[in-house]
């Protein structure tokens, strides 16, 4: 072993000592209290140490034998806190409560990861987290549905990383049996796989939160002749970066928005044992553009915003669940903060390194608002991930939230315009972000590429983690920072309009972005990874790498004065990654919504 392992999340206090136990093959592991709530802690010791230790809660047991003792205890203060301790005679962990003794394994887990095979090292570990809830939440709305294998692999590892409740951002895609029509193409999560889903996380002190956006975001509803007489436009509304196309959002009021969100609970919500309900109601800009004009212009915009929010979260409530809702809106609106039903949590999200997760926390906190602060992984919309900005969005949220009193925290892994960013670029986010929601003090110092190395890729040789860093700060090298985005996926999206706007694109900026892509990729070829998927990883990076590559040359030969649509080899480029692409889709993926993610490349490759 490493003379200081590497821990992830770090815990807040670490001391090794002198001498070592020894890792005796065969071996008890010693439930002194509450068998059965111990239970997922031992289960997951056995699934992953690699040692046949056998369970036993018999307190004859000889403590010669007994590799492993786990008890709850009461003299821990923090709830999911435990006690780890490595002896010569043995192993203890001691948790506040299960989910503590849970906790306690998982980090013993990458204790033996990384010791020899013959024995660990003595050391005494005491922690707590910061967050009482630490979360993810996957986009599964912009095209890419997840394998039920892929959420499985995920969710053992966010358990791994001390994460405690999971969401499944929905518009469109769960097979809702009153509304086929909608989710028709898309290869949806199903009725059963979302009982089997929960079950799963729970086996994990993991929370599957049910999450159906209900106000904004229902073009994939709205679209469709049964529903478009609820829609607040159809034709074109001003949104802060220009010029959208409706339909978007519900038309609040009009009864039967609430009356259509009201049955899409009743479907979803008993699949569900968790207590709470992400409803979303997030970026309505369109509201007062259309049927609502009137309304507003008598009411105000954050009025009217309010009065269908109310609905959703009452009615919820009703069902005896608590609502989270995005409090983008409401925020805007400091003077109708105080007005919100009393126990519903707003969820205040941004995503660049600087946004006011304190100046907005400080107006919850102020109205007694409970909120969680909602950072990102800062991959979608960026081909390959925005790492500086990631770490700093994550670290600005996770302080503020604690100088405000926020009660939980929520890394949010989103897939806009096509979800374009491979799964495992979202790695280092979420694995950075589940540190800073553990301890964001005690993980100040983390070392971010060996650690997602290690824990998100299984290299030890840290190769991985350095690829993933460094890939993901191209977006710095090619000298322009759009927000909440890339240069290079713009290049791909909106080509012309950038070159229009000199000196957003230069040459040395993307002769620069091509040399730290080809840098960035060198470190493949000295990559360890034990993953039983290492080589469709390799395969995604590369396929990334090969679509960054494009993007430059598209660039290039527009500053060149030539048409990139008419390059032959250019052309045959993308072609290659295109098929590359659809294959990789379907190793992690469902094919329903494959056919809108690759629209943009079609349309191109049909330009030539």
């Amino acid at each position: 072993m490493r003379p200081n392992p590497l821990l992830l999340p770090i815990p807040r206090r670490v001391e090794f000592c002198a001498g070592a136990f020894p890792l005796i093959k065969e071996a008890f592991i010693l439930l002194q209290s509450e068998p059965t709530v111990l239970l997922p802690a031992a289960r997951r010791f056995q699934r992953l140490a690699g040692l046949n230790w056998q369970l036993t809660a018999s307190p004859t047991t000889s403590p010669h034998e007994t590799g492993l003792r786990l008890r709850i205890v009461d003299d821990l203060p923090h709830t999911q806190g435990y006690r780890l301790s490595v002896t010569p005679g043995g192993i203890s962990i001691e948790g506040a409560d299960a989910a503590g003794a849970f906790y306690g394994v998982c980090t013993l887990i990458q204790l033996l990861e990384q010791a020899d095979s013959e024995e660990i090292p003595c050391c005494r570990i005491e922690d707590w987290p910061d967050y009482p809830a630490r979360g993810v939440m996957l986009d599964i709305s912009r095209d890419r549905v997840p394998t039920l294998h892929m959420l499985h692999e995920l969710i053992d590892r966010l358990a791994g990383w001390k994460i405690n409740q999971f969401q499944l951002y929905m518009e469109h895609t769960f097979a809702y049996h009153a509304h086929p029509e909608v989710w028709r193409q898309a290869s949806p999560l199903t009725p059963e796989e979302i009982i089997e889903l929960d079950a799963y996380c729970r086996e994990r002190f993991i929370e599957l939160v049910p999450n159906q956006n209900s106000f904004g975001h229902m073009e994939r509803w709205l679209r469709h002749p049964r529903y478009a007489p609820l829609a607040e436009i159809q034709g074109e509304f001003l949104v802060p970066w220009g010029v959208q196309r409706g339909p978007f959002s519900l038309a609040p009021g009009d009864p039967g928005s609430i009356e259509l969100v009201r049955g899409l609970y009743d479907e979803l919500l008993p699949h569900f044992t968790s207590r709470m309900v992400n409803v979303g109601c997030d970026e309505t800009f369109d509201v007062g553009q259309g049927r609502s004009r009137e309304l507003v212009e008598q009411l105000g915009a954050g009025r009217v915003y309010l009065h269908y929010l109310e609905k959703v979260l009452v009615d919820v409530q009703r069902r005896g669940r608590t609502p989270q809702f995005w409090g983008d809106i409401i925020v805007s609106h400091p003077e109708l903060v105080a007005e919100l039903p009393k126990g519903v949590i707003a969820l205040e999200w941004g995503y660049e390194a600087d946004h006011p997760f304190g100046e907005h926390g400080r107006k919850f906190a102020q109205s007694g608002v409970p909120f969680y602060v909602c950072p990102g992984t800062s991959s979608w919309t960026s081909l390959a991930g925005r790492t500086d900005n990631a770490l700093a969005n994550l670290r600005n949220a996770a302080v503020n939230g604690l100088e405000h009193g926020a009660i939980g925290y929520l890394i949010t892994d989103w897939g806009d315009a096509g979800h374009w960013q491979a799964p495992p670029v979202s790695w280092l986010g979420m694995a950075v972000g589940a540190a800073f929601a553990w301890s964001v003090e005690a993980n100040a110092g983390l070392p971010v590429p060996e650690s997602v190395s290690r824990f998100a890729f299984e290299d030890a040789s840290g190769s991985m983690g350095n690829l993933a860093f460094d890939l993901g700060n191209v977006y710095r090298a090619a000298g322009y920072e759009p927000p909440n985005s890339s240069l290079l996926h713009h290049l791909i999206v909106n080509e012309p309009e950038l070159m229009r706007q000199v000196p957003v694109v230069t040459q040395p900026g993307l002769e620069n972005a091509l040399r730290a892509v080809d840098a960035a990729m060198t470190n493949l070829a000295s990559e360890r990874m034990a993953r039983a998927d290492a080589a469709l990883i390799r395969h995604e990076y590369e396929n990334t790498a090969r679509l960054m590559r494009y993007a430059c040359q598209r660039g290039l030969l527009a500053l060149a004065g030539k048409d990139p649509d008419r390059d032959p080899a250019l052309h045959r480029e993308l072609a290659v990654f295109l098929e590359e692409y659809r294959q990789l889709w379907l190793e992690r993926s469902r094919p329903g919504g494959l056919s809108d993610s690759v629209r943009r490349f079609e349309e191109l490759l049909g330009r030539a």
